[in-house]
């Protein structure tokens, strides 16, 4: 059942979680103005799937389950859902910058597939455990914090080997009511605004750390956990035109002895485990951070052509300017077009749920994560100097000086003071403020650190089958030398000799919103590719 945004505010008053904020205690989550802009981005992914416009794409049916489910938090069955998703992060990203609720979704797909793939291996029933779960989260339209990053104390060691072993969250106590998990995770965003903690591994692990192997559900405000969070976004000031509005906090979770009963728990001590289900995460989330950056980028274009317009100059005629922006619009639509390509070419599980190719995920979002500091470059060339350069927001009421400053930083006789100045305030707070440090480091490294998605393209990438082509053009043959590492990888796909066979042709909802770019229509990509596909 979905909730509105109000009712999403009531849930989080009705709970008691422990957060201090700046070493403050907050009392209702809700109702704090250091996390209002957080709490509002979230807010808005309960309006927009309520919207009757954006409901094609920010609704998703979910085998199972007769109600319509959010897109943020749905299970993906087809590669039209994969699409759908994609679609819809960008679209709440477009307003409040980052949707924070997908990767609550990311974790439910991969915990699927994880859970599925455990219970195949060892016997277990987690997989049960997770679908009654879900029964839970979308009978309630709940938003769930992703918990995985872990403090991790002295990473030249393992987990098992740390001197302090809450520097990873592990299992400290087994009982016939469940587990005990004590340890810290150190990112967790929107953590103090969630109704519940989605625990996962943050990285592989040996046999001898099972006890550090576990994935389970934890109430935001259960017993034992406390976190400790940053304000979001840039709350209270002046000139703060998007952050003041829209933010994320993101928190550090403290869990000493957090019961988790078993109906909860989805794995516990199954090490051997761990990798895939990781895998599985980050292609999903590294797919969900593509639209959430290009969301990032349509904000980045529109101020840009907004500002530019607002100095007095036309992009028409102006070329260093029009290539700087179609520049950033290469960049946008460039990472944008890799999360469509891993959409259509996603594969589905054994478990039924279907994942993002992970080739061309990691490449969107590597190129996301190393090209954020050029779309702030760009954003800034096409701006002008005076985003950064302009007096405080408390002289635009200065009557000794607010009249001479609105006279001579006016550009266009028919664009007014107040609205370029305006203009030039919200890209500063985009591109060149604390927040906008924040959306870079958070670009640069969030879903894993670009020497972590150059690892999975190395490893998914069929380099064998480039050499086996190579080698019969060459007349020689391909050498069945089963010792040659580089030819070992000939994985099907894109490039076998079949050629491509897609098993369903996407059928992506679209939503007449308006963009700073030319519209797109999903739909006719969606066809243009499976035409392409056959």
């Amino acid at each position: 059942m979905l909730m509105s945004a109000e009712a999403y505010r009531e849930s989080l008053r009705r709970l008691r979680p422990t957060v201090f904020v700046d070493g403050e205690r907050i009392d209702s989550v809700a109702d704090a103005a250091q996390l209002a802009p957080g709490v509002a981005a979230v807010a808005r992914t309960y309006e927009m799937a309520l919207a009757a416009d954006l409901a094609p794409v920010m609704q998703a049916s979910v085998p199972g389950f007769e109600a319509p489910v959010n897109r943020m938090i749905a299970l993906a069955h087809g590669t039209a859902d994969l699409l759908n998703r994609l679609e819809a992060v960008r679209l709440v990203c477009q307003e409040t910058g980052c949707a924070q609720r997908y990767l609550g979704g990311d974790a439910l797909n991969a915990l699927f597939d994880g859970t599925y793939r455990t219970d195949a291996a060892h016997g277990s029933d987690y997989h049960a455990r997770l679908k009654a779960y879900l029964e839970h989260v979308y009978g309630n339209d709940l938003t769930l914090g992703v918990a995985m990053t872990d403090a991790k104390g002295d990473r030249s060691l393992r987990p098992s080997r740390q001197p302090n072993p809450d520097s990873y969250v592990h299992i400290v106590g087994r009982s016939p009511r469940g587990i005990v998990i004590s340890g810290a995770k150190a990112i967790v965003t929107g953590a103090p605004y969630m109704h519940e903690l989605l625990v996962l591994p943050g990285r592989s692990m040996s046999e001898d750390d099972a006890a550090f192997a576990v994935a389970c559900a934890v109430p935001i405000d259960a017993s034992g956990l406390t976190i400790v969070a940053r304000p979001a976004g840039r709350p209270g000031e002046a000139a703060a035109k998007f952050s003041a509005r829209f933010g994320q906090s993101t928190g550090v979770c403290l869990f000493d002895r957090v019961e988790v009963p078993w109906e909860r728990v989805f794995l516990a001590g199954e090490w051997s485990e761990v990798t895939p289900m990781l895998t599985s995460y980050t292609s999903q989330h590294r797919h969900a951070c593509i639209g959430a950056r290009a969301g990032f980028g349509d904000l980045l274009i529109g101020a840009g052509a907004l500002m530019t317009e607002a100095n007095g100059l036309d992009l028409d005629s102006h070329y260093n300017l029009r290539d700087a922006m179609v520049e950033l619009i290469k960049i946008v639509e460039g990472f944008f077009a890799c999360g469509v390509a891993a959409s259509v070419y996603g594969e589905r599980s054994a478990a039924g749920n279907v994942m993002p190719d992970p080739v061309f995920a990691n490449i969107g979002k590597l190129l996301l994560s190393t090209q954020i500091y050029d779309m702030h470059r760009l954003a800034h060339h096409v701006s002008g100097g005076l985003i950064v350069a302009l007096p405080g927001p408390d002289e635009d009421h200065n009557p000794a000086t607010a009249g001479r400053l609105s006279e001579v930083l006016t550009a266009r006789s028919d664009i007014p003071y107040e609205k370029r100045i305006e203009a030039a305030r919200f890209i500063e707070d985009l591109t060149a403020s604390y927040q906008a440090g924040w959306y870079s480091l958070i670009s640069l490294h969030g879903g894993g650190s670009p020497d972590a998605m150059k690892t999975e393209i190395f490893r998914n990438y069929p380099i064998g089958s480039k050499v086996d082509l190579v080698e019969r053009l060459l007349d020689r043959g391909v050498l069945a030398d089963a010792t040659r590492k580089i030819t070992r990888n000939r994985q099907p796909g894109r490039c076998c000799v079949a050629g491509c066979q897609m098993t369903e042709l996407p059928l992506v909802q679209t939503v007449p919103v308006p963009r700073p770019t030319p519209p797109r229509r999903a739909a006719a990509a969606a066809a243009d590719a499976g035409s392409l596909a056959k």
